[in-house]
């Protein structure tokens, strides 16, 4: 049976439902940061909303399509991104939300979830052991298991950051972060819908290879654990729709390791003078690590996340002694 993949005129439809403090987000460009990467830049800055990350635009999509149908309330597993984007879509629909996530999450993250209106659940010792406690929380209550890359409005939603970036103009490539996939899903929808010429490349963590894994054999591989400072894309269970969807949306996945985002880190905050966080420089990130392979071409990429690690912020952001 073929699955219901996210469409090019449900983004363009999208642009008319999602909450507009999601949508027309800034795009920068630096002329100094171009001469240290060797390529053009242009980078779409989704830090600037309530929730600091791109999220807002898929969950906001979904919850006001009533995508969860009649159910009376809402469960996800979050690392603290998608959590705080559905909880703000909840609240503001009035709807009920519980989040599980890990015990080792972001602090900052889940004092945000909470802010926002959700029941938030610590429990595992990574996102994918939090995703199989909120299973067994939706088999009793009978609540709606939103799945991050497992929902198409979520994608779709997702996509018109990719819609709005190329307004700005063409494109060579688009590089974007890999997590369960929907971002890569929908930004591929888009761009292959509006400017099939470009490349779009997902990037995901070395330490965290089970969607790039999954992504090249054609068939779903967990990993036993991730090592890697991007919480926002440290998958150790792959989402298989996610997987299926993204075979003809993306061109290639490439991985990149915590010490390039890092770098990427400090050359956003010294060029840009934003602070984002590991999972939403991967982009960036990818062009340190292979520079030959973007040198002289014209990069999009979109700076899709900034609730940093409160503690480690100054390591990651400054370099020893400055």
């Amino acid at each position: 049976m073929e699955i219901a993949r996210p469409s090019w005129d449900n983004i363009a439809a999208a642009t008319e439902i999602i909450d507009p403090v999601f949508l027309g987000s800034p795009v920068v460009r630096s002329a100094t940061l171009d001469e240290v990467l060797g390529c053009h830049l242009v980078a779409k800055v989704e830090t600037l909303n309530p929730i600091r990350s791109f999220k807002g635009r898929g969950t906001s999509y979904f919850v006001r399509t009533g995508a969860y149908g009649t159910a009376a309330g809402l469960v996800t597993a979050s690392a603290g991104n998608f959590g705080q984007g559905l909880a703000y879509a909840a609240a503001d629909a009035g709807i009920g939300l519980t989040v599980y996530s890990a015990t080792t999450a972001n602090p900052g993250k889940i004092d945000s979830m909470r802010r926002f209106g959700a029941t938030v659940v610590l429990e595992g010792d990574d996102f994918d052991a939090a995703k199989i406690a909120a299973t067994a929380f939706v088999e009793k209550t009978g609540a709606y298991f939103v799945v991050d890359g497992n929902e198409p409005a979520i994608a779709e939603g997702a996509g018109t950051a990719a819609l709005e970036l190329l307004q700005d103009g063409p494109l060579d490539a688009v590089l974007v972060s890999l997590g369960n996939g929907a971002l890569a899903t929908g930004v591929g929808t888009w761009v292959k819908h509006a400017a099939p010429g470009a490349e779009v490349v997902a990037i995901g963590a070395t330490g965290a290879p089970s969607m790039a894994i999954s992504w090249r054999t054609h068939q779903t591989t967990e990993t036993p654990s991730v090592n890697t400072i991007a919480d926002g894309i440290a998958i150790r269970v792959p989402v298989p729709y996610a997987l299926d969807t993204m075979h003809g949306t993306v061109d290639d996945v490439a991985e990149v390791d915590d010490g390039h985002l890092i770098t990427a880190m400090r050359l956003i905050h010294q060029h840009f003078g934003l602070v984002v966080e590991p999972a939403g420089v991967a982009g960036v990130a990818a062009v340190l690590a292979d520079p030959q392979r973007w040198a002289g071409r014209t990069v999009g990429t979109i700076l899709c996340g900034a609730n940093i690690d409160r503690v480690r912020a100054p390591e990651w952001l400054f370099e020893q002694g400055t």
